[in-house]
């Protein structure tokens, strides 16, 4: 199993901290796990393959392209910087 833990500084409260885990089997298309934490609380969560093929249709977006977004918004947000906002609600 692979993990990346990231933090993050969400645009909706750009004072606070997060950390950001993901976990995925093989890649993150087949679907993945995700742990986010304030320091305090923590909650998680996962995204099946069905999941990602549902929001990827829903958005209108080719499937192997919406997967390298996905990519690039949670695994390589040190290289996304700038790139992507994050809300947390």
């Amino acid at each position: 199993m692979e993990k990346t833990l990231t933090r993050i500084h969400p645009v909706s409260d750009p004072e606070a901290t997060y950390f950001l885990q993901v976990s995925w089997e093989k890649d993150l298309g087949t679907g993945f796990g995700v742990l986010l934490c304030d320091g305090q609380c923590a909650w998680t969560g996962t995204v099946s393959e069905a999941d990602i093929s549902r929001e990827a249709a829903d958005m209108e977006m080719n499937r192997e392209k919406y997967v390298e977004e996905l990519k690039k918004a949670l695994v390589a947000v040190e290289e996304s910087a700038g790139r992507y906002n994050y809300v947390i609600a």
